[in-house]
């Protein structure tokens, strides 16, 4: 029942990420020092990672909706819920908490996210999101 999945609106903020991660690996080949000498080079990594988050979120949200997989109540309900449906391994659906978190620090929190920890996500979890999109793609463009 793939159909009634919107494929392009999924695969519009899959290239979304993927944009978005090519700036990051840009500013991952940064050194620490060259990474906080710029308050362009952090304040572009906040909103990367943000955005990019939030297109996750967007994708998850939409495949609980559209597939009826239940009624999260919060971001880290959505990623339980798509782990109970299959969709996404454990180890995946740990991750996506921790990134919703960390989102909801940068949103909510902002004045709490140091540079070394933008820094360290820059270095150690960017391929996160593409562990996320092999996870959902291999699900969803091969469900029948």
């Amino acid at each position: 029942m793939q159909n009634n999945l919107d494929l392009d609106k999924i695969s519009l903020k899959m290239k979304y990420i993927r944009e978005c991660l090519s700036k990051l690996e840009h500013l991952k080949k940064l050194s620490y020092q060259d990474f906080i000498a710029d308050f362009r080079n952090i304040t572009s990594c906040k909103y990367l990672l943000q955005t990019s988050i939030e297109a996750i979120i967007d994708i998850c949200n939409h495949i609980v909706s559209r597939k009826k997989l239940g009624k999260p109540s919060s971001y880290s309900d959505t990623i339980k819920i798509l782990l109970e449906n299959s969709y996404i391994s454990t180890n995946l659906a740990e991750k996506l908490i921790r990134m919703v978190k960390f989102r909801n620090r940068i949103v909510h929190l902002y004045l709490e996210v140091d540079n070394q920890t933008l820094y360290e996500i820059l270095q150690n979890n960017l391929s996160d999101f593409e562990l996320f999109w092999n996870e959902i793609s291999s699900k969803i463009f091969n469900e029948e």
